[in-house]
């Protein structure tokens, strides 16, 4: 394992958000979660996901707004559509992404995995940018995490079924997965 400050990925923005906490095991670190996230639902750009990481999205901003302003939610990373990255939470920090989750019998997918938010949609496909900066992220923290395998990649969809469909169905995980 390395120093915390390892924890903080290199060339990346850090944009630390109070949404973490320690992990049950730091050791314990072995799976990775796709996400997808825009903030209103389909309009990409602006700081609004920033400031939802951050507790401070302005519920007057836009309707959609009022009904998650009050949320505590993080992800360790945010992947832009034109690929830049900003990090929330260290890896060896808990993130909040994953909510109420199981991954094979396991609940509390947190408190084991690391999330990565990308910047889109489920009817919107993601850019050739996204997929170079995740296949990119992906070898860095399995480089960290081992334990991290190609089985335990997966979508918020398959560990919260019925209740989540991201990183929907845009995503193109053989694309992604046969670079990693």
């Amino acid at each position: 394992m390395t120093d915390a400050a390892q924890l903080w990925l290199p060339g990346i923005r850090h944009t630390p958000s109070p949404n973490c906490d320690a992990r049950p095991d730091q050791e314990d670190v072995n799976l990775l979660v796709i996400h997808n996230i825009s903030l209103p639902p389909d309009r990409f750009e602006g700081d609004a996901v920033e400031a939802f990481f951050q507790n401070r999205l302005d519920p007057s901003a836009h309707p959609y707004f009022q009904a998650i302003a009050g949320l505590q939610v993080s992800a360790h990373l945010f992947v832009r559509r034109d690929g830049t990255t900003q990090q929330f939470v260290p890896l060896d920090m808990r993130a909040w992404h994953a909510g109420a989750s199981c991954f094979r019998g396991r609940d509390c997918c947190n408190d084991y995995s690391i999330g990565i938010e990308l910047e889109g949609s489920d009817t919107t496909a993601f850019t050739d940018a996204q997929y170079e900066t995740l296949v990119w992220l992906t070898r860095q923290i399995r480089a960290h995490f081992p334990a991290i395998t190609r089985e335990r990649i997966v979508g918020h969809s398959d560990i919260a079924p019925g209740r989540k469909t991201d990183p929907g169905p845009c995503f193109d995980w053989s694309r992604y997965l046969e670079q990693v």
